[in-house]
């Protein structure tokens, strides 16, 4: 028992000494992403933002698009399947406040489908008025100068999609700050990483723009009715048409609105199980993302040998330099350095309960997932 727990412990060691080295090689990606310069355009385009019900900075996350430092026309359409969804008073308030916005309003139950996102995104579609289509979720909040940063993306060649990178941004206390910093110092790093290096290929909700004649290329938005990680599924189906995804070098902020270790948990271990699907051994292979949480790991079962200690303060003082970059990158600080600790042992937890979930909540319904990443009520 005691060679196994050694064993184990050696391993915990060389992982998060793979860890240390990577944190550093995000950490430089990083800072040669905050000094590459970021092309602006101004065209036509139909920003379209999907809601369901109302979290915590709904109204300021919302306003922010509508405060754009743009030189085109903007069609904002908000969609919502309920007529009495609470978000159609903060819509309502926010068309009062921006009398010069363009904003229309679609309501309807949409097709049947499991990803209720997409059914309400078909039901907009019908109503845009511009050939470039910028699709954002309701909890971003944008920098004035987002939408020339995203159609200037979109307007360089062989580009058939742009997505954005995102950050976290607590709305709601202390768990939605521990939210924000796994966001932060976790998911954006290995994004950055992935991409710097060529091994990863993303599609995120916090923006996907596209022209119309692609989405229709691949099947608009009903091809997608099914699946739970939608916004990989249209990036994929893109770059199989033959084009790339842009990244612009800046981020947007992701409000974090948990209020609870149970909320915070289930849209965690989600998130991680939908990457599982998506791409099964990068999934497996992101456990050297927790460098600290494995140091600790290889500290206890080697009864706290020197050469353990050692990578552990290493491990501690890389997150903490790798935090300081990000932080630098997106203008922001997501929550105190002295939580990173707890942080990435909730992290590393969150990955362990990924390997074995087969079963995620979603906008407060229980799914289970197939391997492809298909939806099923549970």
């Amino acid at each position: 028992m005691i060679l196994l727990l050694h064993a184990v412990g050696g391993l915990a060691l060389v992982l998060s000494i793979a860890g240390i080295a990577y944190a550093f090689l995000s950490g430089a990606l990083l800072a040669r992403l905050s000094d590459t310069p970021s092309p602006r355009a101004a065209v036509a385009l139909s920003l379209l933002k999907p809601l369901c019900g109302v979290e915590p900075g709904l109204e300021e996350n919302l306003a922010s698009f509508l405060r754009q430092d743009y030189g085109a026309a903007v069609q904002v359409i908000f969609g919502v399947q309920d007529p009495a969804d609470p978000a159609l008073e903060i819509v309502e308030r926010l068309r009062l406040a921006h009398p010069e916005a363009h904003l229309d309003v679609v309501i309807g139950d949409g097709p049947a489908g499991s990803n209720r996102k997409i059914a309400n995104l078909i039901n907009m579609a019908g109503h845009v008025r511009h050939e470039l289509l910028v699709i954002s979720d309701a909890d971003m909040r944008a920098p004035e100068d987002y939408l020339a940063r995203v159609a200037g993306a979109a307007n360089q060649p062989g580009v058939g999609a742009v997505t954005c990178y995102y950050f976290g941004q607590a709305q709601a206390g202390f768990w939605s700050e521990l939210g924000a910093m796994g966001i932060s110092y976790g998911f954006l790093p290995s994004v950055v990483t992935g991409v710097g290096v060529g091994l990863a290929h993303p599609s995120m909700g916090s923006t996907i723009a596209l022209r119309g004649v692609v989405l229709d290329e691949i099947g608009g938005f009903q091809a997608f009715a099914g699946v739970l990680a939608d916004d990989y599924e249209i990036g994929r189906a893109v770059r199989a048409s033959g084009r790339r995804i842009a990244l612009p070098p800046f981020a947007i902020a992701h409000g974090c609105s948990e209020r609870g270790f149970r909320e915070l948990l289930g849209h965690e271990l989600r998130w991680a199980v939908t990457i599982r699907c998506m791409d099964p051994i990068g999934h497996a292979g992101s456990i050297i993302t927790h460098p600290l949480a494995l140091a600790v790991v290889a500290t206890l079962l080697l009864g706290g040998a020197w050469y353990a200690g050692a990578a552990l303060v290493a491990a501690g003082f890389a997150r903490f330099w790798l935090k300081r970059r990000v932080d630098r990158f997106v203008g922001a600080t997501s929550g105190p350095w002295q939580w990173l600790l707890l942080r990435d042992i909730l992290s590393f937890g969150v990955f362990i309960c990924s390997l074995f979930a087969r079963r995620v909540e979603w906008r407060g319904s229980k799914f289970h997932i197939s391997a492809n990443g298909k939806l099923f009520p549970a």
